[in-house]
């Protein structure tokens, strides 16, 4: 199968604070697989570290108070191009770009809401199938003998 991966669950340091989120019974499942890793917000050209970002009334703001939805859709549909034939996408959950069921509320408070980021609507929109890092049993029955 070919998956795409957030970058950061695959072990790029390309969180907003420098780090990543690897997940290593996640990469073992995939190890037989080729994957493809994105990230939409270095797509889009955002620094590493940078100002944290969350989504409010379905725009993307940076904890500075800064709008940067546009340049972050840019990032979105150039992943989206890197992804387009994959079987599924797996994302990090709570990301304003990736998040998969949950998201920041936009108060940089750290309260979650429901919601999607704006990757994840955008491949759904595209009939690409999402989950997130904790769909991990379901991760393994869809790539188990493919």
């Amino acid at each position: 199968m070919k998956i795409g991966i957030s970058a950061c669950l695959a072990g790029d340091k390309v969180r907003y604070d420098g780090t990543d989120k690897k997940n290593e019974e996640l990469l073992k499942i995939l190890k037989d697989h080729e994957l493809i890793k994105i990230c939409p917000e270095m797509a889009a050209g955002f620094p590493v570290p940078r100002e944290s970002l969350e989504i409010k009334d379905g725009k993307v703001y940076s904890s500075g108070g800064k709008d940067v939805t546009e340049k972050l859709k840019k990032g979105t549909l150039k992943c989206l191009e890197m992804i387009r034939d994959c079987d599924m996408v797996i994302l990090k959950e709570r990301s304003p770009s990736c998040g998969t069921y949950r998201i920041y509320d936009g108060s940089f408070s750290g309260k979650l809401i429901e919601g999607q980021g704006l990757f994840t609507r955008l491949c759904l929109e595209h009939n690409i199938p999402v989950y997130s890092e904790n769909d991990i049993e379901e991760i393994r029955r869809k790539t188990a003998g493919a």
